[in-house]
């Protein structure tokens, strides 16, 4: 089964079309806070030949206290374009291989007015694992202009999304391990509240991708786990995460199942699970 437009491209696919003048490819790999080596390291260590650094904490509004919230349009355009990535190229993300933040940089760029953007199936593990060149050391890019028109539609605020608690008007898919979902450990930001937005529902991302090869599971595995915490595809729908980056493996996801236009809730429980946030939801959906 395929899906009309898909976004995921294949390791053959980027290694025929690598040189392209108009392919540039992005490594936008991620890390919890004080994880190390941190994402940056790993990239000069080993990176997809041609491969700029898409730092998500970086390309963020600096004013909010939140990690890594969207920026304004003015922002992404200056730090796309610093990259090297203009309006006319086709952009080809990529993570280490655990789907963690890929999806957040291909769904900034769609935000952003950008539809020429696809993510590299597997990411680097599989680039890897099927034997395709890598490059170390960093990548100084030429900078050009790139005009971004935020389309606020595929974004939802915490008011949004506290009016939608009361009129459920959207189904709510939280990207959180079950465990933190239902409030049973404490969230790895400190001083964050454990457990979920009321009414939302539970499809961990990590249920989405096959962990030995790191690509994206066959579309019916997609639906089997949407329809086991009872996501009608055919409603609107916003996802949600720890800080609004594992979210868009979700997005993604459901993109590709073909639902129009999924949210995502940028704040998600950074901003909902702090302590003066509003009511939660412990237990199971």
């Amino acid at each position: 089964m395929t899906v009309a437009n898909d976004p995921l491209v294949s390791t053959d696919w980027l290694a025929t079309h690598l040189n392209d003048a108009n392919v540039k490819v992005v490594d936008a790999s991620f890390k919890m806070p004080g994880v190390t080596p941190l994402p940056k390291d790993d990239y000069f260590k080993a990176h997809i030949p041609g491969a700029v650094f898409f730092d998500v904490d970086a390309v963020s509004d600096h004013d909010s206290p939140l990690p890594h919230m969207f920026p304004s349009a003015e922002q992404f355009g200056r730090d796309v374009g610093a990259l090297g990535i203009g309006n006319g190229d086709m952009v080809v993300v990529y993570d280490a291989g655990g789907w963690v933040a890929a999806p957040r940089a291909w769904w900034m760029f769609l935000s952003y007015g950008h539809s020429q953007v696809r993510l590299l199936d597997g990411g680097l593990k599989k680039w890897r694992a099927e034997g395709y060149p890598v490059d170390a050391g960093a990548v100084t890019p030429q900078p050009v202009t790139f005009r971004a028109a935020f389309d606020a539609r595929r974004v939802r605020s915490m008011q949004q999304m506290v009016a939608n608690v009361a009129s459920r008007a959207e189904q709510v898919i939280d990207a959180r391990a079950s465990d933190r979902f239902e409030g049973r450990v404490a969230e790895p930001r400190p001083g964050l509240r454990p457990g979920h937005i009321p009414g939302s529902r539970n499809v961990p991302y990590n249920q989405l991708f096959d962990p030995a090869t790191g690509a994206m599971k066959p579309l019916d595995e997609l639906r089997a786990a949407f329809s086991a915490a009872d996501v009608k595809l055919d409603a609107p729908i916003v996802t949600s995460c720890g800080s609004g980056v594992s979210a868009a493996v979700l997005t993604l996801a459901l993109y590709r199942l073909g639902v129009e236009n999924p949210a995502l809730y940028d704040g998600s429980w950074s901003e909902w699970g702090l302590p003066d946030g509003p009511a939660i939801a412990t237990g199971p959906a």
